[in-house]
């Protein structure tokens, strides 16, 4: 049994929210004295109107029946935000059909940065804000959800909760959990602002410094420019956007207590730790390689080495050279941390840094009890024992990521695309990068894919955001009954 009522009000309040911020695009386009003020006008119009349409008042005894409700709600708002999301890119007329519309929409809100647009810079500047802000908005559901949905579902131990083990549940902000919202989302609106005023302070124009704030926060990696960062890339330009994604990938309540001085708790965090030592390892390798194998000068291989190395790692997607052709070597190394991904509790796609954590805290548990079989062998994070029973649910989820993986690299190899390509892009998209490699890869685009092609990456993308479990049970004949 399902409450509708209450996923209905769910549903409603994710409308509203999304049309004022169409209202807001529209204002931009209204500035520029563009024609897409109209579109966008009449989009937030019928996303506020449909939002109240379906509105539904709650009685104070209301209550979910179980779980269901928190899985539905998690899957589908990302699908009312993309299917609401295409309104402007259809009215606007700048995407030719649904499917690109689509593509285009849930690739924002899912933080993918997987573009159909093969001339981005002739969009109007009110679609490049719109495209932009559904990232932000896809990093600021993302913290939401973690907070809201995931602590219900986890009661099913289905999935790894993204407050479980992240530092969240043993040091929390504020007791209540709307109160902790409340204080993420301004941390997360005060970084963006300070990365704006960064990128204004190293020359970069006021519209592209927005749109591209909006992106690097999120781990989303939408630029405003076809050749991406590349176009507007000075050294500083990287060094703070490099900065800011590697903030992205990290959970926000690090930052809280960061600001609070409460060191002792950040470096306590064992995830914290382990993300920072692969981010600057990852970064190490790759900047001595490129400086080796590219004859690069010292300066730009470190450059290029941390930003493309922090922004795969992240899974924000953005590039400045086309890392493709830097040799197998490289490739090989950059596919590799296609699947690490940042915190749990961020804005990050991929595995996620914890699971990596406790998968490698097990195997040496388990290589251990070879010599102690009778020991007592716990596995801990942060001082708190894990239970064996989320041991096994992290491996039946890496399990399925990578037959996911294979399985998405089978369905490209169909459509005649060579090993490398298909085998990245599957990898890029269900970890919400954008770009892979090959005939994927950066200065490249997904517009030559057929519509069932561009349909098959959507649904890698949600069920990469989702974290293929929340996905997967909806399709189980247990959901359905009592």
């Amino acid at each position: 049994m399902i409450n509708f009522r209450i996923i209905a009000r769910a549903f409603s309040q994710v409308l509203i929210f999304e049309g004022l911020f169409m209202l807001l695009s529209s204002g931009v386009s209204w500035y520029y004295g563009e024609k897409a003020a109209g579109p966008f006008f009449y989009s937030a119009l019928i996303t506020i109107v449909t939002g109240i349409l379906v509105f539904t008042p709650l009685r104070n005894t209301e209550k979910p029946y179980g779980t269901r409700e928190g899985h539905i709600i998690s899957t589908g708002i990302w699908l009312i935000f993309s299917l609401f999301g295409t309104l402007p890119y259809l009215f606007s007329g700048s995407a030719g059909n649904f499917t690109d519309a689509f593509f285009e929409s849930i690739s924002g809100f899912t933080t993918t940065g997987a573009t159909i647009f093969t001339d981005i810079e002739s969009l109007p500047k009110g679609l490049l804000f719109w495209r932009s802000l559904t990232q932000w908005l896809g990093g600021i559901t993302i913290i939401l959800l973690s907070l809201y949905v995931l602590p219900v579902v986890r009661t099913l131990n289905i999935q790894l909760s993204t407050t479980e083990f992240s530092g969240m549940t043993e040091s929390k902000i504020h007791p209540k959990i709307l109160e902790t919202a409340k204080r993420l989302i301004v941390i997360y609106t005060l970084l963006t602002l300070l990365e704006v005023v960064l990128l204004l302070a190293a020359k970069m124009p006021l519209f592209d410094a927005l749109c591209h704030s909006f992106s690097t926060l999120s781990t989303g990696g939408f630029s405003t420019r076809n050749s991406g960062i590349a176009a507007l890339s000075t050294p500083w330009v990287k060094a703070i956007i490099t900065v800011f994604m590697f903030i992205g990938g990290t959970n926000l309540a690090i930052f809280y207590h960061a600001l609070k001085g409460n060191f002792r708790k950040i470096i306590s965090n064992n995830e914290f730790v382990l993300y920072a030592i692969l981010g600057a390892g990852f970064s190490l390798i790759v900047a001595t390689l490129l400086f080796i194998k590219s004859d690069q000068p010292v300066g730009r291989a470190i450059g290029n080495g941390f930003f493309h190395s922090i922004s795969i790692l992240t899974t924000t997607g953005f590039y400045a050279e086309d890392f493709s052709q830097w040799g197998s070597l490289l490739i090989l190394l950059l596919f590799i941390v296609m699947f690490t991904g940042g915190m749990a509790g961020s804005t990050s796609g991929g595995i996620k840094i914890i699971r990596l954590l406790i998968i490698a805290k097990n195997n040496r548990k388990e290589n251990r009890r070879l010599v102690h079989p009778s020991g007592w062998l716990p596995v801990k994070v942060d001082g708190k024992t894990v239970q064996q029973g989320v041991v096994y649910n992290l491996l039946i989820f890496i399990t399925l990521y990578f037959i996911i993986t294979c399985f998405g690299a089978l369905i490209f190899s169909f459509m005649d695309y060579d090993i490398i390509t298909s085998f990245s892009t599957t990898a890029s998209i269900l970890g919400n990068i954008g770009p892979g490699l090959g005939r994927f890869g950066p200065f490249h685009n997904y517009a030559g894919l057929p519509d069932a092609g561009k349909f098959f990456l959507c649904g890698l993308m949600l069920i990469g955001r989702l974290e293929i479990l929340t996905v997967v049970v909806l399709f189980t004949r247990s959901f359905y009954k009592r």
